[in-house]
């Protein structure tokens, strides 16, 4: 049984997807023009949008179905929109991690993540005196702490270097494969995809 399955889906009847079966436990890459729907799925995926049409199951059932909050925690989306407050990399993590009721996890823990998405900050950095590249990084790791059981990135390279792209993409992919957690990744960069991609779906513009 497919992790996902879809059927006959649109959005609003702008987008328009083929049916798209997608496997748990590997690396599914989304590729596509500009216009193509690549990051509209990823918000049809995890429910923070609903289809217009057609049927989106998750482990054999209705997506609709699902409880919304428990979903997108469990199936999470990493936008490109970064949410961080000005405080440091250790209060934004602890910061989260107290919105969601859970116990904060220690310095080390959060070196750890944070070296998974080659943020090598000191904790005590100000977020708002980083990068944007950077403060997106510490946001992918505030997430990927999580855990979740589906990690859904959007573009998460696209403010990178080719040598800084492929070292955070062979982190994130082993972390999710030592973790047991299925990873989907949009991205425009089509030698990224080649190269990390257990599975490519191939969107057509509209």
């Amino acid at each position: 049984m497919a992790l996902f399955a879809l059927r006959d889906v649109n959005y609003k009847d702008i987008m328009k997807y083929p049916d798209i079966e997608i496997p748990e436990g590997s690396a599914t890459f989304i590729c596509g023009e500009s216009g193509s729907g690549k990051s509209t799925l990823l918000k049809l995926l995890n429910g923070v949008i609903s289809t217009t049409g057609g049927k989106i199951t998750y482990l054999g059932k209705n997506i609709d179905d699902y409880e919304p909050i428990a979903l997108r925690r469990e199936i999470l989306l990493v936008s490109q929109s970064v949410y961080l407050f000005d405080k440091s990399i250790r209060d934004n993590f602890n910061e989260y991690y107290a919105y969601r009721e859970l116990q904060v996890i220690n310095d080390e823990e959060i070196k750890k993540y944070l070296d998974i998405c080659s943020a090598n900050l000191h904790l005590d950095s100000m977020c708002n005196m980083l990068s944007g590249g950077e403060r997106h990084r510490v946001f992918t790791a505030i997430n990927i702490s999580y855990q979740p059981r589906v990690l859904m990135l959007d573009e998460p390279t696209s403010a990178l270097d080719n040598k800084n792209a492929n070292v955070l993409m062979e982190n994130i992919k082993l972390y999710c494969k030592t973790s047991g957690i299925t990873l989907i990744v949009v991205s425009h960069d089509r030698a990224i995809s080649d190269k990390y991609a257990d599975n490519m779906i191939i969107l057509a513009e509209a």
